[in-house]
């Protein structure tokens, strides 16, 4: 039997207060539809159809490599009717699987635990909650077999008594829909076509309904307001906290800790409060990750020590290297063993050599350097014409004075000084000495500038 899975991501979302779609609000830095997407996808060969209504044009173009089938839901007529809108994309044969763009945090053992169930039947997922105050109540007989599903709005005093609750995520195979959906009726409190009226169809004709339940309660919350976002990132992060700990992660503080990608870690690792890494971001063994540094689609290298407060993205850190504090490695900087790039500087787009340092207050870019040197406090490479970018290379054992200027294209060669103040416009060969810098004059008698 193929799987289909519909999930529904037509809401407005008003109360998050924003003109963008709810369902591509972030969590973990990307969009919640995508973590219910990406946990879909681990079932295997499955269609993924999405309904879409509210801002459909930003939620397609928010997965433009997506293999999706859109449906638009034109009018927000409630879930049975958003079912609906996907069905003449499903085959009799498929079981469908329902799920929801704004509860992110449901998991694929959960999901195949709910599909396996559905084969010749109909499986949903139920919570049991302290205040199941707004929820759908799960009405069982007396020997406990589901009944139906009554809405918060159309229960009785007595179904509200009811703790355990529709979590709305449900299996179940085509043909079953394709009869019951069109039998839905919108005679309820909200006007609506409830999906979960198939409940009591499924019941009527013997058609066998199994609850399941989640590991926890927040795999089946869904995102209404920015609060509840904010609560359901804690939980995303406090997850990943635990996995990284599980590795041997040292964390200064689990709860001050953001991963919104993929974070791979070696073996004694320590991660101080405050950091963030985004993408895709590799740490070797023995790297110490001082406070509030964010990394973005790096790798850095075992031994590495990054001290606090630095901006590392789309760089390679190799071994033993030291950075920071206050540095920022831009896309291309590649820092090769041993290196050291200190406080207040730049580099973007440069190769940093063998044990090379630049250490202070020094902006390279578009440029390599060799094994060895020694950059200055207050050095730029001056690689742009305003036009053009150009490069500058520094040779091996160079020395470079400081508050001196490389203007690009230039070539410092191996063992070369640079006197301190120069701006070299010129190449430098190698063991030269290059001062390139006005000639002083001390002017006696001068007055200094006095306020009126």
């Amino acid at each position: 039997m193929t799987l289909a899975v519909v999930t529904l991501a037509a809401g407005k979302g008003s109360r998050m207060k924003s003109d963008l779609p709810k369902v591509l609000h972030k969590l973990a830095g990307k969009p919640m539809l995508d973590h219910v997407l990406t946990a879909a996808q681990t079932l295997g060969e499955a269609t993924q159809h999405v309904v879409i209504g509210h801002g459909a044009e930003e939620v397609r173009k928010a997965f433009p490599d997506a293999e999706l089938k859109w449906a638009i839901q034109a009018e927000q007529k409630g879930t049975g009717h958003a079912v609906a809108q996907a069905l003449p994309d499903i085959a009799d044969d498929a079981l469908v699987l329902v799920l929801y763009g704004d509860v992110p945090l449901i998991k694929p053992t959960t999901l195949s635990a709910l599909v396996d169930a559905a084969q010749n039947a109909l499986a949903l997922l139920t919570v049991t909650l302290d205040d199941p105050t707004g929820y759908g109540r799960i009405v069982r007989n007396d020997e406990g077999a589901v009944q139906a599903i009554v809405e918060h709005k159309d229960a009785t005093d007595a179904q509200r008594q009811i703790r355990e609750v529709n979590t709305g995520i449900m299996a179940l195979p085509a043909r079953f829909l394709k009869v019951w959906l069109p039998k839905l009726s919108a005679d309820n409190a909200q006007g609506e076509y409830y999906l979960t009226d198939v409940i009591a169809m499924a019941v009527s004709d013997n058609v066998p309904v199994t609850a399941l339940h989640p590991a926890s309660e927040t795999e089946v919350e869904g995102v209404n307001d920015r609060r509840q976002l904010a609560a359901l990132e804690r939980v995303f992060q406090c997850q990943i906290a635990d996995e990284l700990m599980a590795q041997g992660v040292a964390l200064a503080d689990p709860s001050r800790i953001d991963v919104r990608g993929t974070l791979k870690v070696g073996r004694n690792v320590s991660i101080d409060v405050g950091c963030v890494f985004e993408g895709d971001v590799e740490l070797g063994d023995d790297v110490q990750v001082g406070a509030y540094n964010v990394i973005r689609n790096s790798r850095i290298g075992q031994g590495v020590s990054i001290e606090t407060f630095c901006h590392i993205e789309e760089a390679v850190v190799a071994q033993a290297c030291n950075v920071g504090p206050y540095a920022r490695l831009r896309p291309g900087a590649d820092l090769a063993d041993g290196a050291r790039v200190g406080n207040f500087c730049e580099v973007k787009k440069s190769q940093i050599g063998k044990g090379s340092k630049v250490n202070h207050l020094t902006y390279i870019g578009d440029a390599t350097i060799g094994e060895g040197a020694n950059i200055g406090a207050g050095t730029i490479t001056c690689n742009y014409d305003g036009v053009n970018k150009f490069r500058t290379e520094i040779g091996d054992g160079a020395f470079i004075g400081s508050n001196s200027a490389l203007v690009a294209p230039v070539v410092i060669g191996d063992g070369a000084t640079v006197a301190a103040g120069s701006t070299v416009t010129k190449d430098v060969g190698s063991e030269e000495l290059a001062v390139a810098r006005g000639k002083q004059r001390n002017i006696g008698g001068w007055k200094k500038p006095t306020k009126d």
